[in-house]
C-alpha cells in the first residue's frame, strides 16, 4: 500500500518553527536537545505531578494537560491537541510510548492541520494490530512465526488453538508493547490463568485487550532494525541492534551491531525490513522486529514498531545519524538525506536501561525520591539520556527507568569495558536501582562472547543476583567513611549546619577521639547481613589516622592514608581514600538518613547505621520473616483484583491478590493451605511496599 497523489499533496512541507512533544522524561528531553540545535521551539505537555520536571524546566513552554495516571493526561489526544493549537506549534512529535503508536491520534492531529511526526495512520493501524500485520508480511514474503492472529477471542477456542500449535506458547497483545500483555505458558494448565492476565494488562495499557497466540522459540534472540523512509517511497535501513537480554520480556540491554550475524544475514535482514515497511507505504522511523533462532540462523517478522525506539541511540553512536532530525526531515516533506549506499557503520555501541527496581526481588518496580544522584561525565563516545535530576520523584504512575546510559567504542570487547566503567560512575541512592546488577552483566563471560538470548537473565541469574557477603575491607571502607564524615562536621560546622543528610553525629554520639574503643552496628542492606564493629583509635589526623577495626573475629588495621575530600556544595558526598591492611582503595560515599552508600569501580553497596535507640528494634526486625500466613504487597502499588472472600479455602499456589505497578501486573499466591482469615485492602487501593493485604488461617 503506498500513499495516493492526493494523501501527498495533503501533507504539509513547511518548515516546522514550532514543536509539541506529547511526552514525558528522557525521550522529551531529548527531542528538545535536536529541536533546539534545529532552531525550533518547544512546547512541553505535563501531569500535575511532573509540573517541576525535567523536560518541562527545558522547553520553550509548557502546559499542564491532566492529572497523574496516564488516561487522565499523556493520554487525552483532544488535550494535547488543543495545547497544540493554543501554543500555536506546527507539529506534534510523541515521542515513544503514550499516543505514539495511536491511529486515531495520528489522524485526529492531521484533521487539526498539525504534522504529526510519524508515520501514516493507515500504516500505524496495520502495523499496530499483531495480526494484521503478520497477514500483511506474509503476503509481501516476509518470513513469520506460526500462531493464530485471528479476531476470535473466545478463551476455549484460543486455548485450543494453543494446544494445535504445541507447548511452549507466547501470549501477545494485538496492540501490544513494551512487554505489556504478553505471557509465557509452559503447559495446558497455566493456559487460562495467563490468558487472563495477558487480557488486564492490555486492556490498562492500550484499551483492548485482544490477544494471538505464538510458538514460543526457547532460547531465541532479539534482533531489530532500523528503518527509516519518506514520502517518496524511498527507504533505506541502518543496520540492526540486538535486544536480547531483557527481564520480565523488556529490554535491558541493546547494542548495535549485533553480534555474531555474517554480513550475508546482516544484508539479508535489512533488506527484508525494508519490504516490510514498504508493504504498509511507511514513511518516517520504525523499527522492524525479528525473532532470531540461533539454532538455525532463521529469522522471523515479529511486529514493527511504529516510532522511534528507547534503544535507537545505539544505532545514532555507529551511524553518525541523528535519528529525530531525519524524523523532522521527513515530516516537513524532505527526501531522505542519505541513501542506502551512503550509510556506513562504525564501530559498537551499547546502551544500559537504569531503572528504580530491585533486582533481588524479582525486578519490581521502586518508586521513590533521587535523594543522590551522580551520573557519569558525558562525550562523544558517552551518553547519558535522562529526564530527572537529584531531588526528583521517580513515579508509581510511569516508566520506572531512570536513564540510559549509551557508549561507543571501536571494539565490541573496549564498548563493554567503557560500559562498566561509566555504570559505576552512576551513583545513585534513595531507592533502589539495577546499577549493580548491570556491572554484573557486564562482567558475564557469556555475554562478553555474544552468547545471548531472551532467557538469559534467567538462565544465568545465579550468578548475576548472587547477594555475595561484603568483604571485611568494604566493611571497613564503611567505618572509615563514617568516621571521616564526622570530623569534617567537627571541623567545619558551617558546611553541615543545614545539611538534612548527616544525622549521625547528632544522634550516635560517634565522636572521634584518642585512645578510644567505640562500637558500632552495621548492616549490609543487601545480604541482610548484621556486623558488629569495635573500633580501637590510635591516632586521629587530617592526613594519617591510625585505628583497628574489629567484627565478626577479624581484625583489620588501619594505619595510613585514611583520607577524603568533601564537596562544600554537597555535605552528604564524600570522596574516600584509605589504606586497609597494606591495599589503598578509593571509593565515593554517600550519606544518607542512617545509611551509607558506598561506590566503586567494582561494586555499588548500601549499610545501614544502627542507631542506638533503634538497636531494640532493628533486632526485632532481623527476626521479623514474612510468614507463609500471610500476604504481602511485594512493591509500591495498586490492587487491581482480589480473588478471595473472607472464609475462602485456599491451596498452596492459588491466586489471592492482583497488583498493578508501573503499568505492569503482579501476581501473589498462597504460600500455604488454609482459610482466608482476614482482607485488610480493597480493589482499587493504593498500598505500600511490604503492607499486609490478606492474612490466611494454615489448614489443620
Amino acid at each position: 500500500m503506498h500513499l495516493s497523489a492526493r494523501s501527498i499533496q495533503n501533507r504539509s512541507t513547511k518548515r516546522i518553527t514550532k514543536l509539541l512533544i506529547a511526552n514525558r522524561g528522557e525521550i522529551a528531553c531529548r527531542i528538545i536537545r535536536t529541536a533546539r540545535r534545529l532552531q525550533i521551539e518547544t512546547v512541553a505537555v505535563y501531569s500535575n505531578v511532573d509540573k517541576d520536571s525535567m523536560h518541562v524546566a527545558m522547553a520553550d513552554q509548557a502546559v499542564c494537560v491532566g492529572t497523574a495516571p496516564s488516561a487522565h493526561s499523556y493520554l487525552l489526544k483532544e488535550r494535547i491537541v488543543t495545547a497544540a493549537i493554543k501554543t500555536n506549534s506546527q507539529a506534534i512529535h510523541p515521542g515513544y510510548g503514550f499516543l505514539s503508536e495511536n491511529a486515531s491520534f495520528a489522524q485526529y492531529c492531521h484533521s487539526n492541520n498539525l504534522i504529526f511526526i510519524g508515520p501514516p495512520s493507515h500504516a500505524i493501524e496495520s502495523m499496530g494490530i499483531k495480526s494484521t500485520s503478520k497477514e500483511i508480511m506474509s503476503k509481501a514474503g516476509v518470513p513469520v512465526i506460526e500462531g493464530y492472529h485471528g479476531i476470535e477471542q473466545n478463551p476455549d477456542f484460543l486455548k485450543n488453538q494453543a494446544n494445535k500449535i504445541g507447548y511452549p506458547v507466547m501470549i501477545k497483545a494485538i496492540k501490544g508493547g513494551g512487554g505489556k500483555g504478553m505471557k509465557i505458558v509452559l503447559k495446558e494448565s497455566e493456559f487460562f490463568e495467563n490468558l487472563m492476565s495477558a487480557k488486564r494488562e492490555s486492556l490498562s495499557s492500550f484499551g483492548d485487550d485482544s490477544v494471538l497466540i505464538e510458538k514460543y522459540i526457547q532460547q531465541p534472540r532479539h534482533v531489530e532494525v532500523q528503518v527509516f523512509a519518506d514520502k517518496y517511497n524511498n527507504c533505506v535501513y541502518l543496520f540492526e541492534r540486538d535486544c536480547s537480554v531483557q527481564r520480565r520480556h523488556q529490554k535491558v540491554l541493546e547494542e548495535a551491531p549485533a553480534p555474531r550475524l555474517s554480513e550475508t544475514i546482516r544484508q539479508h535482514l535489512g533488506e527484508t525490513a525494508v519490504r516490510a515497511a514498504k508493504a504498509v507505504g511507511y514513511e518516517g522511523a520504525g523499527t522492524v522486529e525479528f525473532i532470531f533462532d540461533n539454532v538455525t540462523n532463521m529469522f522471523y517478522f515479529m511486529e514493527m514498531n511504529t516510532r522511534l525506539q528507547v534503544e535507537h541511540p545505539v544505532t545514532e553512536m555507529i551511524t553518525g545519524v541523528d535519528l529525530v532530525d531525519w524524523q523532522i526531515k521527513v515530516a516537513e516533506g524532505e527526501e531522505l538525506p542519505l541513501k542506502q549506499n551512503q550509510i556506513k557503520f562504525k564501530g559498537h555501541s551499547i546502551q544500559a536501561r537504569i531503572y528504580a527496581e530491585e533486582p533481588f526481588n524479582n525486578f519490581l518496580p521502586a518508586a521513590g525520591n533521587l535523594k543522590y544522584l551522580d551520573c557519569p561525565l558525558t562525550s562523544d563516545e558517552v551518553r547519558v539520556e535522562t529526564g530527572v535530576r537529584e531531588g526528583d520523584d521517580v513515579s508509581v504512575h510511569y516508566d520506572p527507568m531512570i536513564a540510559k546510559l549509551v557508549v561507543w567504542s571501536e571494539t565490541r570487547s573496549d564498548a563493554f569495558a567503557k560500559l562498566k566503567n561509566n555504570l559505576a560512575a552512576f551513583n545513585i541512592a534513595g531507592l533502589s536501582t539495577n546499577v549493580q546488577f548491570l556491572m554484573s552483566l557486564c562482567k558475564h563471560p557469556e555475554l562478553l562472547k555474544g552468547n545471548v538470548h531472551t532467557g538469559f537473565i534467567e538462565e544465568h541469574k545465579s550468578f548475576l543476583l548472587a547477594k555475595n557477603l561484603p568483604k571485611p575491607e568494604l566493611i571497613s571502607q564503611a567505618i572509615i567513611a563514617l568516621i571521616l564524615h564526622e570530623e569534617n562536621y567537627t571541623i567545619s560546622k558551617n558546611v553541615f549546619t543545614k545539611d538534612p543528610y548527616s544525622p549521625f553525629t547528632t544522634q550516635t554520639g560517634f565522636r572521634v577521639n584518642h585512645n578510644f574503643v567505640r562500637k558500632i552496628k552495621l548492616k549490609h542492606n543487601l545480604s541482610g547481613e548484621f556486623y558488629d564493629v569495635s573500633i580501637e583509635y590510635y591516632e586521629v589526623g587530617s592526613n594519617n589516622s591510625k585505628f583497628k577495626i574489629n567484627f565478626k573475629n577479624k581484625d583489620v588495621d588501619i594505619e595510613s592514608n585514611v583520607n577524603g575530600s568533601l564537596d562544600p556544595s554537597r555535605p552528604n558526598k564524600f570522596h574516600l581514600i584509605c589504606e586497609v591492611d597494606g591495599t589503598l582503595y578509593k571509593s565515593n560515599a554517600a550519606f544518607l538518613e542512617n545509611s551509607i552508600h558506598l561506590f566503586n569501580k567494582d561494586e555499588q553497596n548500601e549499610f545501614t547505621v544502627i542507631l542506638p535507640f533503634d538497636e531494640k528494634t532493628m533486632d526485632s526486625d532481623e527476626q521479623n520473616t514474612v510468614s507463609n500466613e500471610t500476604i504481602i504487597a511485594p512493591t509500591q502499588a495498586t490492587i487491581e483484583r482480589i480473588n478471595v472472600s473472607l472464609g475462602d479455602n485456599v491451596n498452596n499456589g492459588d491466586p489471592i491478590v492482583v497488583l498493578t505497578a508501573m503499568k505492569m501486573e503482579y501476581v501473589v499466591k498462597a504460600q500455604i493451605d488454609g482459610k482466608i482469615e482476614k482482607i485488610l485492602r480493597k480493589e482499587g487501593d493504593s498500598v505500600r511496599k511490604d503492607e499486609l493485604l490478606v492474612k490466611i488461617t494454615p489448614k489443620n
